[in-house]
């Protein structure tokens, strides 16, 4: 027996799913399709703000009144752009205060180097300038590839220095927990020694990099499994700020992409189950439980699954494998 769903069961990111394709590859599919859904959803409000969204090889966001020309280098998975050059430059950029659960440090503390006077003549960005305006944050949905210890790692850390290094807001979204963190001053994920709370490891982070205040200011929000993905205000020029909604897109991607109902059987551990930490594991052994008391109980999955119960690690793999010796 196996129970499956289209819609996602988990709170945010789908443990089953990202260890799955941790494992066995596919990431690109959700990749692309996340990104258009968080173009579907962003556009409406940049159009608001007086911005537009282009759906290129990579999502692009600039002025309406920009002038419109083909670029293919650099590619970003999001960029916001601005041609308003006068607001720029007389507009004080006004910081996003930190919310609740932001992690606030300096970009020398995080990258573990600080921004050089070096001046990227030669630099690809200046030609996206040229061609669409200035852009004034650029987004990154990493794939395995872009991780440490990943094939495009040094690449990947390179073109992140250059965008901070040209005044370019910085953002970074990492649902993968496996590889290690581009981040180095966060413990490693499976780190089991004591450290401060605010430095606590999560499964997944978002990262955004300012670099025009106080010298460069680094938001950090990390998240857990079976939580809801945060959503992040992005500060553009002036006092303009942009909520990114980066958890109905996820819910819509795995259900458009049938992602999980392919993939996912709730009666069955992640794969790499020891690759979470305890505490993960047991949010996962719950919201299993409360899946599988859900579809026993003949309720329709698609409508959302039962609350997640507060067992231990213990207890709910135990109920686990009592269900499975008797299905």
């Amino acid at each position: 027996m196996t129970v499956r769903a289209v819609k996602n069961q988990y709170m945010g990111i789908n443990a089953h799913l990202h260890s799955y394709w941790q494992a066995s590859g596919g990431w690109h599919e959700f990749h692309s399709l996340y990104l258009a859904n968080l173009y579907t959803l962003l556009k409406p409000a940049a159009l608001k703000m007086g911005y537009t969204v282009s759906l290129e090889p990579s999502i692009q966001i600039r002025r309406i009144d920009d002038v419109l020309g083909s670029v293919h280098e650099p590619e970003s998975d999001l960029t916001i752009y601005d041609l308003d050059s006068l607001r720029a430059l007389t507009a004080p950029v006004v910081p996003v205060a930190a919310a609740a659960g932001e992690l606030v440090l300096s970009v020398e503390a995080v990258l573990r180097s600080g921004l050089s006077a070096k001046t990227y003549d030669a630099l690809k960005v200046y030609d996206v300038r040229a061609k669409r305006g200035s852009p004034v944050c650029w987004i990154e949905l990493l794939s395995p590839s872009n991780k440490p210890n990943g094939s495009d790692w040094r690449k990947y850390r390179a073109k992140r220095q250059e965008i901070i290094e040209s005044d370019i807001v910085f953002l970074e979204i990492d649902y993968l927990h496996e590889s290690p963190s581009t981040i180095s001053v966060l413990p490693p994920y499976l780190f089991r020694g004591d450290v401060a709370p605010e430095y606590a490891p999560h499964a997944y982070r978002i990262m955004i990099v300012d670099p025009r205040i106080d010298h460069g200011v680094v938001r950090l929000r990390g998240f857990d499994v079976d939580e809801a993905i945060p959503f992040m205000q992005v500060q553009l020029n002036g006092d303009d700020q942009l909520t990114l909604n980066f958890d109905s897109p996820y819910h819509k991607t795995v259900a458009e992409g049938l992602f999980a109902f392919e993939f996912v059987d709730y009666e069955a551990l992640p794969v790499n189950f020891n690759r979470y930490r305890q505490t993960d594991q047991t949010r996962i052994a719950n919201r299993m439980w409360a899946v599988i008391q859900t579809a026993r109980s003949g309720i329709d999955l698609e409508a959302g699954s039962l609350p997640a119960s507060k067992l231990s690690l213990d207890e709910a793999l135990a109920l686990l494998e009592q269900h499975k010796s008797y299905s």
